[in-house]
């Protein structure tokens, strides 16, 4: 009987394809045609992209990593458009096996660059929904604002986010792709050691 490998201990699912479809789905998804205005549906989306605010700025990691599926992405491009993770510089482009990677280092006491650790504050607002060729998949833009005190300085991040949303039986939703769009994304953002 042959496992699977585990997303947690290796990248096995980052490939041609798995790009491939990253830029597809993040391609010309936000049309007012493709908006759904069904309340439920709606608020039950926006209750994710809330939660993963909430869960962030009180520390929550662990919880935290468990509202995204087990073959996940965060990508934070380092270009306006959004462009190619796989012919372009991001400033973060984590699978599952990187984020527990970065929460086992700011759960160690040895990331230096949150030492004092940050203290946040999440702002999420205009969460529009967005339907997909998958009934099962959903798409999400919201616009953030983050406050982020560390060591004596403030520092503001703002920009939009794309959550690509998956119905996960008995779970409601989780979240397959986070794309965060920075406004100042082609900016020095010295050490952006948070998770927007």
């Amino acid at each position: 009987m042959t496992t699977k490998p585990d997303p947690a201990l290796s990248s096995y699912y980052v490939g041609e394809d798995f790009y491939r479809d990253v830029v597809a789905a993040f391609t010309d998804w936000q049309s007012d045609d493709a908006e759904i205005r069904d309340p439920a549906v709606r608020d039950s989306c926006r209750m994710v992209v809330e939660r993963e605010a909430r869960l962030l700025d009180q520390g929550q990691h662990d919880e935290w990593l468990a509202l995204y599926a087990p073959e996940c992405l965060y990508w934070v491009p380092a270009s306006p458009d959004g462009g190619d993770p796989s012919r372009e510089i991001a400033i973060a482009f984590d699978d599952r096996r990187r984020l527990g990677d970065r929460i086992f280092r700011l759960m160690s006491g040895h990331a230096w660059s949150q030492q004092p650790p940050s203290r946040t504050s999440r702002l999420v607002s205009n969460v529009s929904v967005f339907a997909t060729a998958d009934a099962d998949i959903v798409m999400t833009r919201s616009n953030f604002l983050t406050t982020e005190f560390q060591a004596g300085d403030t520092r503001t991040h703002a920009g939009w986010t794309g959550h690509r949303l998956r119905r996960w039986d008995g779970d409601g939703w989780k979240i397959v792709v986070k794309q965060v769009n920075l406004i100042n994304c082609d900016q020095n953002l010295r050490n952006p050691s948070i998770t927007f």
